[in-house]
């Protein structure tokens, strides 16, 4: 998911913090398909989760909002101004998380960057991480020509820089392509600045209009990705202690967002996308113990 604009790794983790990433625009992955059950595991018990029973803004006990790079431009040609605490682009209502971009110039904010587009971003950093486990999102997805949802998770500890320290992709879609759902990983010897990253992706006819399980299970030997039970996606520990192949032995936080532009901007942005919304209904993860 994550475009530097031709820095170096090891620039990147001088001049940006942990979890200063955006998706990225995308060459064809190199095929990591799977079709195999996706199902919480025996013995797992739940470690974390947020209902979205609490109406207004995000639990701040839970989330935190991503908007470091809106003074200068987000990556990959986004075109979105990630808000703070603003409940037009991040709220909970009716038991569910809204996460809604929107075609405004926040102007007055601080670090408004020319934007025409207001967002949102939250995350689970300095609050909330996990090594391994099962992590569940029920969530109906943001779409339109321009529009570009995701929920990925990014390592904690992102001193070796993008993308040594290790993304996972659990979805991702694109407004042109509506219906294919992306599954992708990437690490230092698997990434698309290089075209190799690993991914695999999956139609849901009904992916913009109905709720969907989007699922990941991570374990020291493997990561499964998919949805509603059924994985798409399959990336193995190959067994050689190499961080450039398995950075994915250390803890990750969670992000939500819904970009504009970049790799769903591809084919122009439809105006009468807007308000696009992604809601989700829960998040839950679960942990072996």
């Amino acid at each position: 998911m994550t475009l530097w604009r031709g820095l170096l790794p090891a620039a990147l983790a001088v001049l940006f913090p942990a979890g200063a990433a955006a998706q990225t625009t995308h060459n064809p992955p190199i095929t990591a398909g799977t079709d195999e059950p996706l199902v919480l595991p025996q013995g797992y018990t739940k470690a974390w989760s947020d209902e979205f029973d609490r109406p207004g803004l995000p639990d701040p006990a839970k989330w935190r909002y991503d908007t470091a790079f809106n003074k200068q431009g987000w990556f990959n040609d986004e075109l979105q101004y990630y808000a703070d605490a603003r409940r037009e682009n991040t709220r909970v209502e009716g038991g569910r998380l809204i996460i809604e971009a929107r075609r405004e110039r926040l102007s007055d904010k601080p670090d408004f960057g020319g934007q025409d587009y207001a967002s949102g971003k939250l995350v689970t950093r300095g609050v909330a991480d996990w090594q391994y486990g099962f992590i569940e999102v029920r969530a109906k997805l943001a779409c339109g020509g321009g529009v570009w949802p995701a929920i990925w998770m990014l390592a904690s500890d992102g001193k070796s820089g993008w993308p040594a320290m290790g993304e996972i992709d659990i979805m991702e879609h694109v407004g042109w392509d509506p219906g294919r759902v992306h599954g992708t990983i990437h690490t230092k010897a698997y990434n698309h600045s290089i075209g190799t990253q690993k991914g695999s992706n999956r139609i849901v006819p009904d992916a913009c209009t109905a709720f969907h399980n989007y699922q990941l299970d991570w374990t020291p030997e493997r990561i499964l990705i998919g949805i509603d039970g059924r994985a798409h996606m399959r990336f193995d520990n190959d067994g050689k202690a190499d961080a450039a192949t398995w950075p994915f032995a250390a803890p990750q936080y969670l992000i939500l967002n819904v970009a504009i532009g970049g790799w769903g901007g591809q084919k122009g942005i439809d105006p009468t996308a807007f308000p696009a919304r992604m809601e989700v209904d829960y998040v839950r993860v679960w942990q072996k113990h």
